[in-house]
């Protein structure tokens, strides 16, 4: 059993991108699917599959690098709201990463979204994690 499946989500997408993988497969649940289908809209994967086989099913993330230097899209993700010590985030309040240049993407009651998103929807939520 794992306690935190959205810290394990992200540490499978850092330790495939730190040993070029090209693919990553991730045991599936529905807030794992939202994050993903977040990450597919902002261009942080090149693509995404969901596959039914199992009782869970699971993703399949085809991770995006640059064609010429082979840098990873993502260059740091990292989760914010653990189950230790959950951070929540107001409209006012709202999360800035590196100046806007990155994502906040964010659990709120109209599902999940970026900060940019929630921003423009006046909702606020639970900051799950930071993409840059």
């Amino acid at each position: 059993m794992n306690t935190d499946p959205i810290a394990d989500y992200l540490t499978r997408v850092r330790n495939a991108i730190k040993a070029n993988h090209r693919v990553v497969e991730i045991p599936a649940s529905n807030l794992k699917k939202e994050i993903t289908k977040v990450l597919f809209d902002k261009g942080y994967i090149a693509n995404y599959k969901f596959e039914d086989t199992t009782v869970q099913g699971t993703i399949k993330v085809a991770l995006k690098y640059h064609p010429i230097t082979k840098v990873s899209a993502i260059r740091n993700i990292s989760r914010i709201s653990k189950p230790g010590l959950r951070k929540y985030a107001g409209t006012a309040n709202m999360p800035r990463v590196l100046n806007g240049l990155g994502i906040a993407i964010l659990s709120t009651s109209k599902g999940v979204m970026t900060d940019k998103e929630a921003r423009t929807q006046n909702v606020g939520g639970e900051v799950l994690c930071y993409v840059y």
